[in-house]
C-alpha cells in the first residue's frame, strides 16, 4: 500500500509538470468610475476561456487558489453595450501569469452600465380610505414625517418614477389612530438607495354615519334648447361623513354639475360631479341625468 501511494504521489507530481490545455471559469471585475456610475444589470463574474500552461498552473487557477479577478478597464461605461470576446485576450494576456490564453468561449459580454443620479421625491399616503375598516375615515392631514426623500441609482431608472411616490400602509381595517413607520418600497430596489428608507406616518380616524339627500342640479355650458328640456332640478346623493363633522354640513352648500363641454352629443347618461362636499366626505352614489344634445 506505502509503494502504490508513493507511486500515485510521483506520478500526479510529475503529470503536473506537463503542458495541458483547459476550459476555465476566470473572476473578472470591471474598472470604471463608481462614484458618478452604477450597472443597471449585474455584471458578469467570471469568463470562460481556453488556456494552455504547465498542470501546477492550471490546477491552481481551476480550484480558485490565489486567483486574483481578471481587470476589464471601461473607460467610456454608458457608451458599452456589449464586449466582443475575440478582443478579450489581448487585454488579459498580460494579466495571466503562466498560462496561454487560446480562446474565448463567450461570444459575447453584455454590460448595462447607467449615470448615478439624486433626485428628492415628494411622499404621501394615497388613497388612504383603502386601508380603513368600511365604517371609518380619515379625519385630519395625513402627517409624513420626513414628507420626501433622496432616492439614487441609475438615471434611467431614476427618471421613470413619479414625481410623488405613494406610500401603502402596512395595516388593512384600520379603526383606530395610526402611528407607525412605513417602508418606501420602489421598483428595481435593488439598484435604488433611499434617504431615508423608512418615514413615520399619523393620522386619525372617526366611525362614519350616512347621508343621503337631494342636491341642486346645476348644467353648464348648455345651449337654450338643451336647458329647457332638463326638466331634472335635484340629483338623490348619498355620501359618509365623520360624526364629528356632520353638524358641519350644510347641504344647501352641495350643488351636482353637469358640464356639457365635457359630454359628447347625443343622448346619454350623465353622472353629476357634486361639488362642495367636506374634505373628509366619502362619496358613494349619485343619480345620473338622461340629456339629449
Amino acid at each position: 500500500m506505502l509503494c502504490l501511494f508513493a507511486a500515485t504521489v510521483f506520478w500526479f507530481f510529475n503529470a503536473l509538470n506537463k503542458n495541458y490545455s483547459a476550459n476555465i471559469n476566470f473572476p473578472v471585475s470591471f474598472d470604471f468610475d463608481r462614484e458618478n456610475y452604477v450597472p443597471v444589470k449585474s455584471l458578469p463574474a467570471t469568463i470562460r476561456m481556453n488556456v494552455s500552461g504547465l498542470g501546477w498552473d492550471l490546477f491552481r487557477k481551476s480550484s480558485g487558489l490565489k486567483v486574483s479577478p481578471l481587470v476589464i478597464p471601461l473607460e467610456r461605461p454608458v457608451e458599452i453595450r456589449k464586449i466582443v470576446g475575440s478582443t478579450l485576450p489581448a487585454l488579459f494576456s498580460n494579466q495571466l501569469e503562466g498560462l496561454q490564453i487560446n480562446f474565448v468561449l463567450m461570444d459575447t459580454v453584455y454590460v448595462d452600465i447607467d449615470e448615478k443620479v439624486r433626485k428628492k421625491f415628494r411622499l404621501t399616503v394615497d388613497s388612504a380610505w383603502r386601508y380603513l375598516h368600511n365604517d371609518f375615515g380619515v379625519i385630519n392631514e395625513i402627517t409624513l414625517i420626513p414628507d420626501t426623500v433622496w432616492i439614487e441609482g441609475p438615471r434611467k431608472i431614476v427618471s421613470t418614477l413619479p414625481d410623488v411616490i405613494d406610500l401603502a400602509l402596512p395595516q388593512q381595517n384600520i379603526d383606530r389612530d395610526f402611528i407607525g413607520e412605513i417602508e418606501i418600497v420602489l421598483p428595481n430596489d435593488r439598484l435604488l438607495k433611499r434617504n431615508p428608507p423608512v418615514v413615520e406616518v399619523a393620522f386619525d380616524v372617526e366611525r362614519l354615519m350616512e347621508i343621503n339627500d337631494r342636491v341642486q342640479l346645476k348644467v353648464m355650458n348648455a345651449p337654450p334648447p338643451v336647458r329647457a328640456a332638463i326638466n331634472v332640478f335635484e340629483v338623490n346623493c348619498t355620501f359618509r361623513l365623520p360624526v364629528s363633522l356632520v353638524h358641519t354640513l350644510s347641504i344647501d352648500s352641495l350643488t351636482a354639475i353637469i358640464d356639457l363641454k365635457t359630454v359628447t352629443p347625443g343622448s346619454r347618461q350623465v353622472v353629476p360631479q357634486i361639488n362642495g362636499l367636506p374634505k373628509n366626505a366619502y362619496l358613494i352614489k349619485v343619480d345620473s341625468v338622461r340629456i339629449n344634445f
